[in-house]
């Protein structure tokens, strides 16, 4: 790798992804809600490394990423970690290593189900759509808001979201830049359940994949790659238009002026 190209990869703590197994379900929980879970590229490869290292678990039947506090599941990139990818080659080595990450998630054996305790924003909104199952609590929002820093998806997501909603929908939530409620995400097929009132999210999880864990595992292992393989083709076909319209964004100055009025607007005072 060229030094322009060098990614500046952040360390997080240890106790930034906590993996537990609680019987057939792998637990994946990113534990950093005083930064909203802003999702580091370090944490990244993390998650991907973790489901790479139980892929072979034959007494597992389903995997589930979920966030610390009850503000956000993800709200995002790292800024401080992202602002200093300025150059066509960092941009693009950044895409490349954030959508590494994701395909671990797309490629799981078994299915993966997002369990957004918050809002799922940004990249965050990317993780959750790298899942197979997108379940939340209803003070939750999803939101591609990419478009609102004159930039466009990195990690895949903008493909799975025309996988999961079609393409005129999809173009819908992309250029509107928009944070979806929890009731609407449900009724377009952006999410598939949504706790109930009074409901836990452990408790709507439990509900939802309580049909799921009593499938043997090669009916669970093969049901999934029917449909991995729908995603798996439509990606090849539409990743590299993906990263190439990311990089173009990424670097073009009204990316940076937009960021640069984000930036300002979080120092005024409310």
């Amino acid at each position: 790798m060229s030094e322009d190209a060098r990614l500046p990869l952040s360390p997080i703590p240890e106790d930034a992804l906590l993996i537990r197994r609680d019987g057939a379900v792998l637990e994946l929980l990113i534990n950093r809600p005083e930064q909203r879970n802003a999702l580091s590229l370090a944490l990244l490869s993390g998650i991907g490394a973790a489901l790479d290292a139980h892929a072979g678990d034959e007494s597992l039947r389903c995997a589930m990423i979920t966030a610390a506090g009850d503000r956000c599941f993800a709200a995002g990139g790292d800024l401080k970690e992202l602002d200093a990818v300025r150059s066509i080659p960092q941009a693009r080595a950044m895409s490349r290593h954030g959508r590494s990450a994701l395909d671990r998630v797309r490629s799981f054996p078994v299915p993966v189900i997002a369990a957004l305790n918050g809002h799922a924003l940004g990249g965050g909104a990317e993780l959750a759509m790298a899942c197979d199952f997108r379940l939340m609590v209803p003070q939750a929002r999803i939101g591609f808001l990419q478009a609102s820093l004159a930039v466009t998806t990195a990690w895949g997501g903008g493909i799975d979201l025309v996988h999961a909603l079609g393409s005129a929908r999809a173009l819908e939530l992309l250029l509107g830049a928009r944070q979806v409620e929890a009731q609407e995400a449900l009724r377009i097929g952006l999410v598939h359940a949504v706790a109930r009132p009074g409901q836990s999210l452990a408790e709507a999880v439990s509900e939802f994949i309580s049909p799921l864990l009593p499938r043997p595992r090669q009916v669970a292992v093969a049901a999934t790659a029917l449909a991995r393989e729908a995603r798996r083709q439509l990606h090849a076909r539409l990743a590299e238009a993906e990263e190439h319209e990311f990089v173009a964004t990424w670097t073009h100055p009204d990316h940076w002026a937009a960021v640069d009025r984000a930036a300002a607007a979080r120092k005024r005072p409310a």
